[in-house]
């Protein structure tokens, strides 16, 4: 298992962009490659110097593109593969490094291999995928589709019925049934190489790495159904065949899992993992936030902490088991989860928000939108598989223009509609406001930027703030203690402190907070929601 890291990683802060609804420069109500590339100033104003980049490859869009069609070619509403080879470029003479989605577990329907394997006709892709011998057999109660082809059997899903699932093999095969194969075996072994060149591909390109997408889903276990977090040890040990691959033909190249167990995925060679849902979640609820609207507790996402103390205390658990393996991504949204911001939720509650995330131990995510305090939609129709995560995948709101600036067709033609709230937020305006949200996210990403208490790697400890689980408090690096109120009410937090007698507020979202220090104790009053952050000075 390889623990080398790229040297810029270390001080990555990423912004996630959804293609389709960033920003529309050829008219369709899409957004495309171009439309990145004419916003990258923008990006790099936020202070944020990486990308994560939602699938833009050819795809049918049943799953919003995570159903792809072919890994090697840009979807032509998105432009052409010279386009994002120009992103690449573009976005590295900023300093900012552009990741793809890779989704390795399965593709789509319309992909030439699985065409050619789900055919009558014999060819090389036939064990590319994990069919049944019958389409009629008994399927061990897995989720199989028949009837859809030509060929004899039924194909696995890995999500959706549109996503055949690629074979990679079964950890414990069923002799009962032929189709249950070794990892070893020719299928599962092209399947792997053929990943392995994709990556190749785009990385030569100048892409600078991958999320990848259900990257626990790969080999399967015996009587295993499409979503299993607790991955076989042949899906770890593909991985950490990838990273080696990595170390030795591009060491600036990171893997970012979906796995939600940064245990097992770092362990498998990834450079980070996403936190658990359960703990943005958690998050979120105490701070008044959104909740998630787009999914029921599962076996992904975890049971929320029912308290501060116990959310923290369990993130500083995951951070000193992880500590020498990687690092840990944390996000303020996803395309697949609701918005933070929701009815009555201030710009105060959501600064504090961004205060928790960029402050500790980790790889900060910014969804595109979150910066300006964009809104969860309720009720939208689904389109591209997204039903009810469709609400927090609406246009970025650039002005208050025609459709926010995002495009100039007609309101009807929008791949999804604009928000129509008439105080809608947008980044023009924001950009003029000194005091608006946009700009106290700028200044809490460039306070991380500039001190290096705020390194992922840098100690991280959770203090006693007066017994009280109203009051969050942690001490990052050497001299640099962060205290935060998630609760409605004013809070006062009191702790010892042996840092030092003269200090700094390098940060607060209340102008009155008042802090102060005597004989090593520390008491600090806080309004509702708020945050301060303290370096100690010598």
């Amino acid at each position: 298992m390889s623990t080398q890291k790229p040297v810029w990683f270390k001080d990555a802060i990423f912004y996630q962009i959804y293609p389709q609804t960033f920003y529309d420069t050829n008219n369709d109500g899409i957004g495309d490659i171009r439309g990145i590339i004419e916003k990258l100033d923008y990006i790099k104003s936020l202070g944020v110097n990486a990308i994560w980049l939602n699938p833009c490859f050819e795809s049918p869009f049943r799953d919003a593109g995570y159903d792809i069609a072919d890994f090697y070619q840009v979807a032509k509403r998105y432009g052409t593969n010279d386009d994002l080879k120009e992103l690449f470029n573009k976005a590295h003479e900023r300093d900012i490094r552009v990741l793809l989605d890779l989704v390795p577990g399965h593709t789509s329907t319309e992909c030439e291999w699985f065409k050619k394997s789900s055919a009558h006709a014999k060819s090389e892709y036939d064990d590319w995928y994990i069919w049944t011998e019958n389409t009629f057999t008994d399927t061990a109660k897995m989720r199989f589709i028949g009837g859809y082809s030509e060929r004899n059997g039924q194909y696995l899903t890995n999500f959706f019925y549109c996503q055949p699932a690629l074979n990679f093999g079964f950890s414990n095969p069923d002799p009962k049934y032929s189709w249950q194969v070794l990892p070893n075996a020719p299928g599962p072994m092209a399947v792997k190489n053929a990943i392995k060149d994709i990556i190749r591909y785009w990385l030569e390109m100048g892409a600078s790495g991958f999320r990848v997408d259900m990257a626990f889903s790969l080999v399967k276990k015996s009587g295993q159904s499409d979503v299993k977090i607790e991955a076989s040890p042949e899906t770890s040990e593909f991985w950490n065949e990838v990273r080696n691959m990595l170390d030795d033909e591009f060491p600036e190249a990171v893997l970012i899992s979906e796995w939600f167990r940064p245990g097992q995925a770092l362990s498998a060679g990834f450079h980070s993992d996403f936190v658990k849902h359960s703990f943005i979640f958690g998050l979120r609820n105490l701070l008044g936030l959104g909740p998630n609207k787009t999914r029921n507790k599962t076996d992904i996402y975890g049971d929320m902490p029912d308290s501060a103390e116990e959310l923290f205390k369990e993130f500083y658990q995951v951070i000193k088991q992880t500590e020498d393996l990687g690092y840990i991504s944390l996000f303020s949204c996803n395309h697949d989860l609701s918005r933070a911001k929701q009815d009555g939720v201030t710009d105060v509650q959501l600064e504090t928000y961004f205060a928790i995330l960029m402050t500790l131990p980790g790889i900060p995510f910014v969804y595109y939108g979150d910066e300006i305090g964009m809104q969860f939609i309720d009720g939208l129709p689904s389109i591209e598989g997204g039903y009810n995560r469709c609400g927090s995948r609406t246009p970025m709101q650039w002005n208050q223009e025609k459709n926010a600036g995002f495009s100039s067709v007609t309101s009807d033609n929008l791949y999804l509609p604009i928000d129509s709230d008439t105080a809608r937020p947008d980044v023009e305006s924001q950009e003029k406001d000194r005091n608006s949200l946009l700009n106290n996210v700028k200044n809490i990403i460039a306070l991380r930027k500039k001190n290096i208490d705020f390194a992922p790697d840098a100690d991280f400890k959770i203090l006693n703030a007066n017994n009280s689980s109203d009051v969050v408090a942690y001490s990052r690096g050497e001299n640099t203690i962060c205290v935060f109120n998630l609760t409605n009410i004013e809070q006062n937090a009191n702790m010892i402190c042996e840092l030092g007698e003269s200090y700094n507020v390098l940060a607060s979202s209340d102008s009155n907070c008042n802090i102060r220090l005597k004989n090593k104790q520390l008491h600090l009053s806080l309004a509702p929601r708020s945050y301060g952050i303290i370096k100690f000075v010598e």
